[in-house]
């Protein structure tokens, strides 16, 4: 039996005390948590109590609820998937960026057209409500079963200059670099991360588990004089997935002959 004498809400307190009984070791990852009527008993509070307190630890990730066999106390484990995020391009001209990921789609791709949000148009230096193609992908990595929603965003402007592109913008990303790259562009990539809670759409499609975030990856294509070409955009949940760049040193700037 355990006295529970913290300040705050009871099931806080009831919460807390379960948290220290998982990070102790005293109930272990991926076993099942004592029953409710076993909470009851052990802190001395009601059924409702104990049951806020539950769901507080699941929203943390602590403890997952399976459907028909209650609650378990969630394990915590190494993304089964390292995503190096690099582009090549090879002797012949040809782009690869999937650095040994062996993606897969589970669904045909769907190309709609659509306008720019404030916020990709700020990424691809754009206004908002400029015309766009907008190319969805759901992947998933052949060898580890994880999933990943990727996104590829072509302005009208950009694919109007090129006719493959106007005509196929569901080209992978890879064969888009080619043709931006035969129309004259020198190519170089702007790349940006975050983590946040997944919507319930995402969460569905990903099949995350409960308090899981999602990384959202932001890539930008530049062309001649740093125009923004096109943005891509890949999310995948953190329980399966990792990033891993390579980071070279730039150049020093050349010292001038008046220097």
């Amino acid at each position: 039996m355990s006295e529970i004498q913290r300040p705050g809400a009871l099931y806080q307190q009831v919460a807390a005390a379960i948290r220290e009984a998982i990070l102790s070791g005293e109930f272990e990852a991926g076993a099942p948590l004592p029953s409710e009527s076993q909470l009851i008993e052990r802190y001395e509070v009601s059924r409702p109590t104990v049951r806020n307190a539950i769901a507080v630890l699941r929203a943390e990730g602590l403890i997952e609820v399976r459907h028909g066999k209650g609650s378990f106390v969630r394990r915590t484990r190494q993304p089964t998937l390292t995503i190096e995020r690099r582009v090549t391009r090879t002797r012949n001209g040809r782009f690869t960026s999937a650095g040994g990921t062996e993606w897969t789609t589970v669904e045909e791709p769907t190309v709609f057209r659509s306008h720019t949000s404030k916020h990709t148009g700020a990424l691809l230096g754009l206004d908002a409500e400029e015309a766009i193609f907008v190319c969805d992908r759901l992947l998933m990595d052949s060898a580890t079963g994880t999933r990943a929603l990727h996104r590829t965003t072509i302005p009208f402007e950009v694919a109007e200059g090129i006719d493959a592109l106007a005509e196929t913008p569901d080209s992978e990303p890879d064969a888009i670099y080619a043709l931006l790259a035969e129309a004259g562009h020198k190519l170089w990539w702007s790349e940006t991360v975050h983590a946040r809670m997944p919507l319930p759409d995402e969460r569905t499609t990903l099949q995350l588990p409960d308090a899981t975030p999602v990384m959202h990856l932001a890539r930008v294509t530049h062309g001649a004089d740093d125009r923004p070409l096109i943005l891509e955009t890949l999310r995948a949940g953190t329980d399966r997935a990792e990033l891993a760049y390579r980071i070279t040193a730039d150049k020093p700037p050349g010292r001038s002959r008046s220097a």
